[in-house]
C-alpha cells in the first residue's frame, strides 16, 4: 500500500526548510486561516488552536493526505506577542523582552481526515534575552529585518546574538516546527518518516 501524500499547511520558508530535513516529498499549501486571537485567549491556547485550524483547513481539501499545521506565539508574562510586521512594532517588542524570559509557544498539528486523525501538541521554548541597548536593537533589525517572526527574534540568524539562553526539548521548535513531535504525529497518521509501513491512528511502539 502506497504512503499517503504529505502536505505542509504553511507557506513559511522556515518551516518548509525544516520539513525538508526529513527528505520526504511534500507540497506546501497556504491554509488561509484567520490568525486573530480570541478575547482573553492565552498564548499557548492560541498557538494550538491555530496549528490545528491550519491543518484542518487544508485537510478538508485533501482528506487522504497527512497534513501538518504549525503556529508559534511568543508569550511574555501571559501576553501574546505575534509577528511585528513593521519596524516600529519590532522595536517595541524587543524593548519589552530585553532582559526577560519569554516562552515561545510552538504548536504542531497533524490531520489525516480520511483516517480520523487530528492531533495537536505543544513544544514550548524558554528564551532568556540579554539586556539590549537601543543601538543593538536598531542594528539587529536593520540587518535581519525579522518582521515575519513571532517576537522579532530570528534565532537561526542574527537573533541568536540577542539571547542569553535557550531551554527546549527540541531545538527545531524555536524556528517554528518541532520535528521530533512532527515525526511522532506523522506515524500516528500512518506516514513513517523513514518510509516504513505504519498503520494510521496507531501510536508508535514504545510510546
Amino acid at each position: 500500500m502506497s504512503a499517503p501524500p504529505l502536505i505542509l499547511a504553511s507557506t513559511s520558508r522556515y518551516r518548509r526548510e525544516l520539513l525538508e530535513r526529513l527528505q520526504l516529498p511534500f507540497d506546501a499549501v497556504a491554509p488561509g486561516v484567520d490568525e486573530t486571537p480570541l478575547p482573553g485567549e492565552a498564548p499557548a491556547a492560541l498557538a494550538q488552536r491555530l496549528a490545528l485550524a491550519k491543518a484542518q483547513a487544508v485537510a478538508a481539501l485533501h482528506p487522504h493526505a497527512v497534513v501538518i499545521g504549525s503556529d508559534q506565539v511568543a508569550d511574555l508574562d501571559g501576553q501574546a506577542i505575534g509577528k511585528p510586521h513593521t519596524h516600529e512594532r519590532a522595536v517595541a517588542q524587543l524593548q519589552a523582552m530585553s532582559g526577560r524570559s519569554v516562552v515561545f509557544q510552538t504548536a504542531v498539528a497533524v490531520v489525516r481526515a480520511s483516517a480520523g486523525v487530528a492531533e495537536v501538541r505543544l513544544s514550548p521554548v524558554v528564551v532568556k534575552f540579554r539586556d539590549l541597548s537601543a543601538d543593538e536593537i536598531e542594528t539587529y533589525l536593520r540587518r535581519e529585518q525579522p518582521y515575519d517572526c513571532a517576537g522579532s527574534a530570528k534565532s537561526e540568524g542574527l537573533g541568536i546574538t540577542l539571547l542569553r539562553s535557550v531551554e527546549s526539548q527540541d531545538p527545531t521548535a524555536l524556528v517554528g516546527l518541532p520535528l521530533t513531535t512532527v515525526c511522532e504525529l506523522m506515524m500516528m497518521a500512518g506516514l513513517h518518516p523513514l518510509g516504513l509501513h505504519v498503520d494510521a491512528a496507531q501510536p508508535p511502539t514504545g510510546t
